[in-house]
């Protein structure tokens, strides 16, 4: 065997293992036009209905694609341009998901459910020039005009034909959707561009500061297109998405793209169910009349889809659903799974496409043990393809993959956004080393299930300890007559912090402090917790509702600010 140095060779250059297509050759970009090819082409008269009113195929989808991108032209949009949508779930909402970035230009979804002053401030950061918006949201623009820099031109959507007429509004209204559609050409010529080109861009609302600008280009929407359907399609059944599945979605369209799963879903060609507002009772009816089958939410919505059926014995069975936003608790998941509904948890953030892992069961059968079933579903789950999924310590260093050691999850994927619109600070922290870091605490195990912890800012320091808020919030919810609940550390002279519980009582169930205690002390005997993740019986408090996000989430910021 030759000695290793003895020769050096020397490194062919790069450019000389470059791929040098023939000049006939069409080097295909990876644009969001593309994932229209085979649903196109295998699904063209596959249904799309909004709210079961309205309904029309693929084919006329691509038409009206292109009647929306020659009504946006005609208004000055062209590559470059951002153009703004203010919409519930609907078939415009998701003609805009491939109508703007198609052109070149860059579809802002606007997150109808923050602050007007919030509103005000993404509009002026992202510097729209046009905002398709839906009726429903003019009087709250109308209300904080003064705050624009520059009030985008409007494009109003109506549901109704009784809708009083838009000349009453004084903003700058170019016209109404579906007549401005209907003067608008379908033939519009939808040319290549470099693949980078920012596509779509929305806002995260973080616990301090400004909301932040997080963009996707097409060659990211198309990767996380292709890698979460390749998961979703991987398994032999169960937790799965096919051909013959019909979506509906229960995630915002104006956040994170909807979790990236409409693109997924015309991909591959599905019956898609568009639902508007999120009313309970409203999606329980298409369910049943659409014959859903895929959906995704958050914890809340879940478990007011759980209540509502419980209460009108609905059986809810073939119904295959994605949890993600915040922790899945075992109870819920229990409920969930009582009333027929194949549950398990997605992962991921804003800033990360959204999807890199998920809690599909390995090759084989489902678990068999109820308890070990639902530990699984209510993981973070294993990386999706692509993703490099990473839980270190501070110095950066993998911990072992015991299921006990905890760091933070850092990641690295094509698809994971490269830095905060006009904030390169904030840009800068989030990829600091290389790795864009989640903020999120998790432990390993063994089998590449990933579990997360709690996130980093409210993992409660007490007693020289670390308790998990996560975890003690899942524990609470065992106990019969709780609907839900949130934990967080207050200050604490003796023991630098002690958790506190804000509880939500089912409607007439009597639940009570003590017994809230005896379940957590009980798990504290057993060894299952540490005695000081128990709160005091004065730090168990029962509101009428907690707090939740514009998306859901648990609100602890406001918790935290409202107990001092």
């Amino acid at each position: 065997m030759a000695q290793q140095g003895t020769h050096a060779v020397q490194a062919p250059s790069v450019h000389q293992h470059l791929v040098t297509p023939t000049p006939s050759a069409y080097d295909y970009p990876l644009l969001v036009k593309q994932l229209l090819v085979n649903a196109l082409a295998v699904s063209a008269n596959q249904e799309i209905t909004y709210r079961g009113e309205l309904r029309y195929d693929y084919t006329r989808l691509r038409r009206r694609i292109g009647q929306l991108a020659s009504m946006l032209a005609l208004q000055g949009v062209k590559a470059g341009t951002t153009v703004a949508v203010m919409d519930w779930d609907s078939h415009r909402y998701l003609e805009s998901y491939f109508a703007i970035p198609m052109m070149g230009a860059t579809m802002f979804t606007v997150n109808a459910r923050i602050s007007p002053q919030q509103i005000a401030y993404t509009l002026n950061d992202s510097s729209a020039e046009v905002l398709v918006v839906h009726a429903e949201f003019l009087p709250l623009l109308e209300s904080i005009r003064k705050d624009l820099v520059q009030c985008p031109r409007l494009i109003v959507a109506t549901d109704d034909v009784c809708d009083p007429p838009l000349a009453a509004s004084s903003l700058p209204v170019a016209g109404e959707y579906e007549h401005l559609m209907e003067a608008a050409s379908p033939d519009f010529a939808f040319e290549d561009f470099d693949e980078r080109t920012r596509a779509a861009l929305f806002y995260t609302t973080g616990t301090t500061g400004d909301p932040k600008g997080v963009s996707y280009s097409h060659r990211q929407i198309v990767l996380h297109t292709l890698a979460t359907a390749a998961t979703l399609a991987s398994p032999r059944d169960g937790q799965r998405l096919h051909r013959e599945d019909v979506y509906m979605p229960i995630t915002p369209m104006f956040h994170v793209l909807a979790w990236g799963m409409p693109y997924v879903a015309v991909t591959l060609g599905l019956k898609i169910v568009l639902p508007g507002r999120y009313l309970p009772d409203a999606l329980l009816r298409l369910k049943r009349a659409e014959r859903v089958t895929f959906s995704h939410c958050v914890p809340t919505i879940l478990q007011m889809l759980v209540d509502g059926a419980r209460r009108d014995s609905l059986d809810l069975s073939g119904w295959k659903m994605i949890i993600g936003g915040s922790a899945l608790s075992p109870a819920l998941c229990r409920a969930a799974l009582a009333q027929g509904i194949d549950v398990f948890t997605g992962y991921g953030m804003s800033e990360t496409g959204p999807v890199v892992a998920l809690a599909q069961f390995p090759p084989g059968a489902a678990p068999a043990d109820i308890d070990e079933s639902v530990r699984t579903r209510c993981m973070a789950g294993r990386p999706v393809p692509l993703v490099e999924l990473r839980v270190v310590d501070g110095d950066m260093r993998d911990v072992p993959h015991d299921g006990k050691s905890q760091g933070e999850i850092v990641l690295r994927a094509p698809f994971l956004t490269l830095g905060y619109h006009g904030k390169p600070e904030a840009s800068e922290q989030l990829w600091a080393g290389g790795y864009l870091h989640t903020q999120d605490v998790a432990v390993m195990h063994s089998d590449g299930y990933v579990q997360i912890v709690d996130r980093i800012k409210d993992v409660i320091k007490t007693g020289g300890e670390w308790v998990s808020s996560i975890e003690i919030e899942s524990l609470i919810n065992e106990v019969p007559g709780v609907q839900e609940s949130a934990v967080i550390g207050v200050k604490d002279e003796k023991w630098g912090e002690r958790p506190l519980a804000l509880v939500v009582r089912r409607p007439g169930d009597p639940v009570t402090v003590q017994q809230v205690r005896a379940h957590l002390l009980a798990l504290a005997e057993a060894n299952r917790i540490s005695r000081y993740a128990v709160p005091e019986a004065a730090r168990i408090v029962f509101l009428e509702e907690i707090p939740k996000t514009s998306v859901g989430k648990l609100d602890k910021k406001r918790l935290r600010e409202w107990v001092g």
